[in-house]
């Protein structure tokens, strides 16, 4: 059986997996999650022109990516959660504006042997939130950000634990 690609969809949210088992669960989270599911037979086919791509698949140091240069559309956002394993380093030079939530560990884990075909980030997230830093400055800069650390995993988690703190009338509001 030919490799597959899973192509996931729910209004402008898209997802990619490369393996039959992917394909799979899937469909059956499609049935749970009111979710659209369209195999395709490349990552250009699902990724290519889309306005929001993100990856997050197993870090690699040693990543053989697939997701070339000129296939986020102008305009688009990438979100590699899984530092650049499936970005070809020219995809990422193409990037306007190329941010990190942490410059000083990218460049850590660039000098252990990561990051070695992407470029060096422009801007911290936090300048850019804090408008230190500039961001996108028109709707047609490609942008990326490389989330390196576990932030982005602890604020889905906080959000969750609030809302069904709230909903089932528990907990205790602190200070600040």
């Amino acid at each position: 059986m030919a490799e597959k690609i899973l192509y996931l969809s729910r209004e402008d949210v898209e997802a990619v997996g490369l393996q039959m088992s992917e394909i799979i669960e899937a469909k059956d989270m499609s049935a749970a999650f009111d979710l659209e599911v369209q195999v395709v037979s490349t990552v250009k086919e699902a990724v290519q022109d889309l306005d929001i791509v993100v990856t997050s698949g197993p870090i690699l140091k040693d990543p053989t990516p697939s997701i070339e240069p000129g296939w986020l559309s102008p305009g688009g956002f990438a979100s590699p959660v899984d530092f650049d394993s499936y970005w070809t380093g020219e995809a990422l030079q193409e990037m306007d504006r190329l941010a990190t939530d942490d410059i000083p560990q990218m460049e850590y884990y660039r000098q252990i042997g990561y990051f070695q075909k992407t470029p060096p980030a422009s801007a911290d997230l936090g300048d850019i939130a804090a408008g230190k830093k500039g961001g996108r400055e028109n709707d047609q800069q490609r942008t990326a950000a490389l989330n390196l650390g576990v932030a982005l995993d602890d604020m889905t988690t906080a959000s969750l634990i609030y809302q069904r703190a709230l909903a089932q009338g528990i907990g205790r509001m602190l200070p600040l």
